[in-house]
This record gives C-alpha cells, structure tokens and sequence, in this order.
C-alpha cells in the first residue's frame, strides 16, 4: 500500500506541474496539436508515449543518483561544463513560464469578466510575490489541490464536446488551418510540446524520483505520470479539433468550450484556470528566485526584494501576449530540450547498464 501510494505521488507531481504549465488555458494544445487536424491527434498519441519514457527514465536516474535537485542530474546526463549550461537555461526558463503565466492571467480575466488584460497581468503578479514572499505553504497547498478538479473539469468538458454533434471535417481542416502553430510540422510540434514540457517539469519530477524508496516505484510513478499525461492531451485535442470553427482567435480555449456548454460551467472553469496558472506561477518564480539568490534562507529581506523585482520583470514582459509569449517561448526552449531529450535516452541506457551517464 505504501509502495502504491509513492508511485501516485511521484505521479501527481508530474503531472501537476506540467498541467499548470501547459494544460490549463488549451492554448499550448491547440498549437501543437489541435491545429494540425487529424495528424495532430496522431501526434498527441507519440507524445504521450515519449512522455512515458522520459518519465520514467528520468525518475529512475533521480533515484538511482539519490538526486536533491535537477542539478545533480543535469550534470550526470550532459556533464559538467555542459550540464552547467543548461542548467542556466533551465533556470531561465523558470523565469520564462512565469512570464507566460502572467500573460495567461491576462488573457483570461479579458475573455472571462472582459477587463483590459492589464489589469489581470497585474492581479497575478501581486498575488504572486505576495505568496512567494510571504512563504505561505498552505496558500501554495490549497492553490495546488486545483489540479484533480482541473483533471475533472477537462474530462466533464472533453466527455461532452466529443458526444454531441460537430461540423464536417472537411471544415473542421480548414478552420485547423487557420490556427497558429507551434512549428511547420506536426510531428516536430509533439516532439517540441515533449521537450519544452521536459524543460518546465524537470526539476519536481527528479525531486520525486530522487526521494522514491526504490527504483521500482520511481520508474512505475514516472510511467504513470506519462500515461495519464497522454490521455488528457489526447482528449482535450481531440475536443478542440471537434469545435475547431469556434475557437478562431480564442486565447483560452477550455475555457471557451466549457462556456459553451453552459455559462456556470465557463465561470467554474475559469476560477479552475486561474487557479492553476497562479500555481505555477508561484512555482516558477519561487524555483526561479530561489536558484539566483542562493542565501535567501538566511536573508529573507533579500530574497523577497528579489522575489518582487523578478516579479515587476515578468510582468513587463508578460505585455507582449500571451498567444505570443506561447507561440515563441515554448518552441525555443522546446529545441534547446531537444538536446536534454536525447542525453536522457543515452544516459538512460549507459545507467542500466551499469556504466556512467556521461563520460
């Protein structure tokens, strides 16, 4: 039973980090997959698979090395000088997602109560440092506890869009066709969705696997993570490919589809949304600031100083959009986690056979 329960854990952090980060408004899926049609179901599928591996092999790295942090990792996959690189990268891109969150905040205080998405952007970002500066665990707790009734809403929205009628799919390819994309094809657009959620989730996942009790529990958490990723990508593509002539332009598109079910349902969900993305806001900027002011244990003045300049940072740069923000900042970090995805699937490898990760 303890075994059972550890895997679930292992699971629900991945997961969890990685619904915040790239589920909850339905952008990121309509532009690396819903919006290829068809092939971009199939792509949700070999995502979901590679999700599997890397799940799986990476908190089973994590545990086999006793790993604290994505540092340790990083360094046996890539090596020193090069793992010291991408750990700057990483570090980064905490930063990066936090900008994105803020954007995202925006955009669904603007489509859900119609304010300037200015006044969204700013709510998140106070609400932000204040969690962050005031290190209030049970706050960041109850704002994470969003995620099972996220992973509910989507099933109760995805289950209703795919029983009821849709258009022709000869309109549904062309209203797909109209929509951005994350990359020129769909099969770089599943891999570059895999890699950039790889970039994001990272640092949890090895914490995870990194404090399992056996090998055994930290592969089988991993597997479980990357299989119910998959079927919740697939899911909520395929509903956005079945309402593709409606969300022409929607930043939120969740959010668009359970308004149009019902409008109680819309306002739910947006609480849901909000919920998630402040979550990982607070995450993100929390890992961020934490990584480049590493005495803030010991000065929580500097450290709250820094959380709020990082904040007023993010903010600013959260103006430029955040269909943009997705359209740009995923895809770069996406081919930088190219390279992360390939030194995993050798390290892996070498690791099972008894040999060191990188030499």
């Amino acid at each position: 039973m303890r075994a059972s329960g550890e895997i679930i854990r292992i699971a629900g952090a991945f997961v969890g980090v990685l619904v915040g980060a790239g589920f909850a408004s339905g952008q990121e899926i309509l532009q690396f997959f819903a919006s290829f049609g068809r092939l971009g179901l199939v792509g949700s599928v070999i995502a979901g698979l590679v999700f599997v591996f890397l799940a799986m092999a990476l908190s089973t790295l994590a545990q086999r090395l006793h790993a604290h942090s994505h540092k340790e990792v990083i360094h046996a996959l890539l090596g020193r000088h090069l793992g010291l690189a991408f750990d700057a990268l990483i570090t980064f891109f905490l930063f990066a997602i936090t900008v994105v969150m803020l954007a995202g905040a925006g955009s669904l205080l603007q489509q859900w109560l119609g304010w300037p998405e200015v006044w969204g952007s700013v709510l998140a970002t106070v609400a932000t440092v204040l969690i962050v500066c005031l290190d209030l665990g049970r706050v960041i707790a109850l704002i994470g506890a969003v995620t099972p009734l996220l992973m509910f809403m989507t099933l109760v929205v995805t289950g209703y869009v795919l029983a009821t009628p849709h258009a022709g799919h000869e309109a549904l390819a062309q209203a797909a066709a109209q929509q951005p994309r994350g990359a020129g094809h769909w099969l770089v657009a599943a891999l570059l969705y895999v890699s950039y959620n790889l970039v994001a989730g990272l640092p949890f996942l090895v914490i995870m696997g990194g404090q399992a009790s056996s090998r055994r529990n930290a592969l089988w958490g991993g597997v479980l993570g990357g299989l119910l990723l998959g079927v919740l990508m697939l899911l909520i593509a395929a509903a956005m490919y079945w309402r593709m002539d409606s969300l022409s332009g929607v930043s939120m598109p969740m959010l668009a589809l359970a308004t149009q079910i019902s409008p109680w349902l819309g306002h739910l969900m947006s609480l849901v949304i909000f919920g998630m993305i402040l979550n990982t806001a607070v995450g993100m900027l929390y890992a961020f600031v934490a990584r480049i002011t590493p005495t803030a244990a010991a000065s929580k003045r500097r450290f709250r100083t820094t959380s709020a300049i990082a904040g007023a940072l993010a903010l600013a740069g959260s103006f430029v959009g955040f269909i943009q923000l997705v359209g740009t900042v995923y895809p770069a970090y996406g081919y930088i986690g190219f390279v992360l995805m390939a030194c995993t699937l050798v390290g892996w490898l070498r690791l099972a056979k008894g040999r060191p990760a990188a030499e």
